[in-house]
């Protein structure tokens, strides 16, 4: 007989409870077990984020390939590395007008020819060069007789032959007249009229041509002729050639406005032109006052010495400003300065148990083959100069 007392379990029953009581204290340390190991996954995470890059240490054999330096404080020029275009010197060169309309009878120069100032480049069949030669004629005469009268009139009036009034009026036409006769002769030269065929006029000789020259303001080379024979050309607006002084040109560099505290006017400038060995030396003469709105960028005007004729106008150079003012820094070899994967720059240096590690550098201005060192280094530190790019390629393995 089956017993029934509370408190009681019948031995079938105990017996099948067992192997469901082992199981879910299985299942329990399972889970106690999946529990403990995530919460252990996040010191994991944060563990393999602060692994940094590891130092490099070389070999004795790898280490013959590798060169050091000492980071010292030292006296620096800055430098600004841009380009430039070559362009005339303004103050040297000059556009030649028409000065008198007609026709283009002859031209006498070519492009890269050297002229004398006063020279003649073209010569014009112009009626305005014989109205001028006639006004001066005429005004000459004028003048002459009217001198000779005030003269005369100031002789009877001393011996009252005429009035003093009469003889005032004479001298004030004088006067007159050669004021007249002094702008005939000055609107012969704004036209050009060479010394020579003033004199002939002014002693009555016939004038050889009566036509009209085109002379050089100024002397230099022939950079441009506008005019062809034929060309009717306007007084005043017409434009004939362009002279130039090419033995001095202009560079005309471009600086951003980071890199303008380190350019001032008298400093020096290395021109290179790619075509020759040495590069040419100038001088900055001028610092823009206004940002170029399309590049963001400011002209600096360099003049350079150009007697050898290697500058050509619209010619682009390569352009080194160095200030003349020195400057302290650290300094490093430029070939220290290394970039990483963000494209950050850093050096190697010299640990103590004799690897090499990286440290991010704020490089400033070059001066040569140096760059200063704004923040990173510490003088004394040793860099790696010369075999960078093996040690990054073995701390990359």
């Amino acid at each position: 007989m089956k017993s029934n007392l509370p408190g009681t379990t019948p031995a079938s029953v105990r017996a099948n409870r067992w192997p469901r009581v082992l199981a879910l204290g299985v299942l329990a340390a399972s889970g106690a077990a999946f529990i403990a190991g995530c919460s252990h996954a996040p010191d994991e995470a944060a563990a393999a984020a602060s692994v940094t890059a590891h130092n490099v240490t070389l070999t004795p054999a790898q280490r013959r390939h590798i060169h050091l330096q000492a980071v010292a404080a030292g006296v620096f020029h800055a430098s600004v590395h841009t380009t430039g275009r070559v362009d005339f010197d303004n103050e040297r060169a000059t556009g030649v007008l028409a000065p008198f309309s007609g026709p283009v009878t002859r031209l006498l120069v070519a492009p890269g020819d050297t002229v004398a100032r006063g020279q003649v480049l073209a010569t014009v069949d112009s009626s305005d060069f014989a109205a001028a030669v006639g006004a001066y004629r005429k005004a000459l005469v004028a003048a002459r007789n009217a001198r000779r009268i005030a003269d005369m009139d100031a002789d009877l009036a001393r011996h009252d032959g005429v009035s003093a009034r009469e003889a005032a009026q004479a001298s004030t036409d004088a006067a007159s007249a050669e004021a007249d006769r002094d702008a005939a002769l000055q609107a012969l030269r704004a036209l050009g009229v060479d010394s020579d065929t003033i004199r002939a006029i002014q002693h009555g000789r016939p004038v050889a041509h009566a036509g009209g020259a085109i002379r050089a303001p100024i002397a230099g080379t022939v950079v441009e002729r506008l005019i062809a024979p034929g060309q009717l050309l306007q007084a005043g607006s017409t434009a004939c050639f362009t002279l130039a002084d090419l033995s001095r040109m202009w560079v005309m560099a471009q600086v951003t406005p980071a890199e303008l505290a380190a350019v001032h006017v008298g400093d020096r400038a290395e021109i290179s032109t790619g075509a020759n060995a040495e590069p040419l030396t100038g001088t900055v003469t001028n610092i823009g006052g206004v940002v170029n709105a399309d590049t963001g960028l400011i002209d600096v005007r360099v003049a350079v010495d150009n007697r050898d004729g290697l500058l050509k106008k619209q010619m682009y150079v390569d352009v080194t400003l160095r200030a003349r003012q020195a400057s302290h820094a650290l300094l490093v070899p430029a070939s220290a300065v290394l970039r990483d994967d963000e494209n950050l720059p850093f050096v190697y240096v010299a640990q103590t148990d004799g690897g090499f590690a990286r440290q991010h550098v704020t490089p400033g201005d070059r001066s040569g083959g140096d760059v200063a060192i704004r923040d990173g280094l510490k003088a004394g530190q040793r860099v790696v100069v010369d075999g960078g790019i093996f040690v990054q390629f073995l701390q990359n393995q």
